[in-house]
């Protein structure tokens, strides 16, 4: 199992700055990977942004050019520095264990809500 926990969130002004943090622990060997994904009411859960454990990165295309995913030096823990937040920000964000084998399942942390007022 892989525990997730995630910190950061809270309420900024439009055109500010956020950094959320995760800290996985556990069987790390299940996950190859780790990123954030956000979900408001009525919508699907969509990526916001992942790196694997190589170093790839990819992003949500609303995203791009503001948010910027990194791990940290222990590499159990991911960083998502977010600027130029707009009210359309506004989500829960949710910490996710991508699995490393095809028969394995996904991880999610309890989700930290963000929220961005205008």
């Amino acid at each position: 199992q892989v525990q997730l926990v995630e910190s950061g969130g809270g309420l900024v002004q439009a055109g500010g700055s956020m950094r959320l943090s995760c800290t996985a622990s556990g069987d790390m060997f299940m996950i190859d990977g780790m990123g954030w994904y956000r979900q408001t009411p009525g919508k699907l859960r969509e990526l916001v942004a992942s790196i694997a454990n190589d170093g790839t990165t990819k992003y949500g295309d609303s995203v791009k050019g503001r948010f910027a995913i990194s791990r940290g030096n222990d590499e159990n823990t991911v960083y998502l520095q977010m600027d130029s937040l707009r009210p359309e920000d506004t989500a829960v964000y949710y910490c996710h264990g991508h699995p490393a084998y095809a028969d394995s399942r996904d991880y999610w942390g309890p989700g930290t809500q963000v929220t961005v007022s205008s």
